[in-house]
């Protein structure tokens, strides 16, 4: 079958992967789509480190083909949308709803997959990028037949972390003020998290202007090239300032916008090794910084709220999606996202 392999070189676009049937508590889903993120290429350029040869991909959905003997909650036919969550379910982290934390969830890639006889890693226990993968059955949550499966995939990464920081991270209320840095496939998702949680003033940043239009149709009330407008807009500063990029520069830009009780939302991916400096006399008056895995998000509950969201008209996927490629098109989805010229790229099967 096809799929995105990196072999610690570069991606390859390949024919010839092999998966292995589910045990007892997975399930076999045959991929439609899957939404090309930074963090997939961030395991290309070394950013984010992680054992190779290995089969990309981890904001999926798709058709269930195949379920395990425990599985009782999908079956073959549904649609699912997929989590990069493989929780255990037990530990004490996801008996308090955080799934997030669990560390039987993170750091543990399996091989599920072979070429030519040797085993392969699985990305974010997930390798969306594949005609097949194999998840644990908690990471296949089922939704609506109705819902575009180009658009559903974005809801298993981009939507659960943007919009989940909104809402279980921040807590963002009716009347609070909001600044996004950085308006990528997260960034948006942040933004559409804020309208909907009632934000009354919202302030778009990015670089690039070409984004200002998806940005204010995603939530934005203001667009600015830089943050040296921000305080223009808000004099006192903000509630709530999340960056979205991963430039540790940001990271101090984004506290020194806090308002009294305002909080700087973490979610763009640095070097591992990198560090971000910040006068710690400014975090008085009750400031804060917070960290954000994966939106603090529960799947399960999570991903059928944003599809009726999506249903309702409330969140917008379908607006997400820029441009379609089929996976043998990967190299083009990858340049194109790199260069910023789509809010989501997916590659089809």
């Amino acid at each position: 079958m096809r799929g995105v392999l990196f072999d610690g070189k570069q991606p390859l676009v390949v024919d010839d992967l092999e998966i292995r049937d589910p045990g007892p508590d997975e399930v076999l889903v045959a991929i439609t789509a899957a939404g090309l993120c930074h963090s997939d290429l961030s395991v290309i350029d070394g950013t984010i480190p992680f054992p190779v040869p290995v089969v990309l991909g981890h904001e999926g959905a798709g058709v269930v083909e195949a379920v395990g003997a425990d599985v009782s909650h999908v079956r073959p036919g549904d649609h699912v949308c997929l989590s990069t969550l493989a929780n255990c379910g037990a530990c004490a982290d996801c008996d308090r709803g955080r799934p997030t934390m669990c560390r039987k969830a993170i750091g543990r890639p399996g091989q599920p997959f072979t070429r030519a006889g040797e085993p392969l890693y699985q990305f974010a226990c997930n390798s969306a990028f594949a005609e097949r993968t194999l998840v644990k059955a908690v990471q296949a949550v089922k939704i609506p037949t109705d819902l575009p499966l180009t658009s559903a995939a974005l809801i298993g990464c981009a939507v659960l972390t943007g919009v989940g920081a909104v809402l279980n991270r921040a807590r963002v209320d009716h009347g609070d003020t909001v600044v996004v840095i950085g308006t990528g496939g997260i960034g948006l998702n942040v933004l559409q998290g804020a309208r909907i949680a009632g934000a009354a003033t919202v302030v778009a940043v990015d670089t690039n202007p070409a984004k200002e239009s998806a940005a204010r149709q995603f939530g934005a009330t203001h667009f600015l090239a830089s943050t040296d407008g921000v305080r223009d807009i808000l004099p006192t500063g903000a509630d709530h300032v999340f960056e979205c990029v991963g430039h540790t520069a940001l990271v101090r830009e984004a506290v020194d916008l806090l308002d009294r009780h305002g909080q700087a939302v973490l979610l763009g991916m640095t070097a591992p090794t990198a560090e971000a400096a910040f006068a710690p006399a400014a975090m008085f008056l009750d400031k804060s910084i917070l960290g954000c895995r994966y939106g603090s998000s529960r799947p399960q509950r999570d991903i059928p709220l944003y599809a009726g969201l999506y249903r309702s008209g409330a969140l917008l996927l379908d607006e997400l999606v820029t441009a379609v490629y089929p996976v043998e098109d990967f190299a083009r989805a990858a340049e194109d996202a790199r260069e910023g010229r789509v809010a989501r790229g997916v590659l089809t099967f």
